[in-house]
């Protein structure tokens, strides 16, 4: 009767890998129990600025949204006050000193970051423009993709104010 003969792994050839996936699973464990996995975006939107508009074509809104959430958000849209329509746009540079305004479809609100808008980046523009007397507050509503739509309002400045 001949015996076949099993080779058994010697116990360096099994303890590195079972030690590698310790220490992975160790790893992930902390992360996860301080916090860093799956924590979502968490939104605040401080009070707007929109001004008082200089013509009959448009005005912009300005908003600074701060993430401290654990995972970047994107503003898709903006909903403006009724009869006006509100869209996200961004000043260009076109050459010769000369900017435009182009559509913009979203903008990102990275993990523990900032969206500040300003009327050199990016801005609501509000078509047409209502009546404002310095003060004046409109209300707006900002929708994201992960987190639920935020109302708030902006107080009416003059340009440059």
């Amino acid at each position: 009767m001949k015996r076949d003969l099993v080779k058994r792994p010697s116990v360096p050839s099994v303890a590195v890998p079972l030690l590698t996936c310790l220490v992975t699973l160790g790893t992930l464990t902390a992360w996860t129990a301080t916090g860093n996995a799956g924590r979502p975006a968490e939104l605040s939107v401080s009070e707007g600025r929109v001004l008082i508009p200089t013509g009959t074509e448009a005005t912009a809104a300005f908003f600074n949204l701060r993430n401290t959430g654990g995972a970047d958000d994107v503003l898709t849209g903006v909903t403006g006050p009724t009869g006006h329509r509100a869209m996200l746009s961004r000043t260009v540079d076109i050459g010769h000193n000369a900017r435009s305004m182009a559509m913009v479809r979203a903008a990102t609100i990275p993990a523990g970051g900032t969206l500040t808008m300003t009327p050199t980046t990016l801005d609501v523009m509000v078509s047409p423009p209502p009546r404002l007397a310095p003060g004046d507050r409109l209300t707006f509503t900002l929708h994201f993709r992960d987190s639920p739509s935020r109302t708030v309002g902006a107080r009416a400045v003059r340009p440059g104010g």
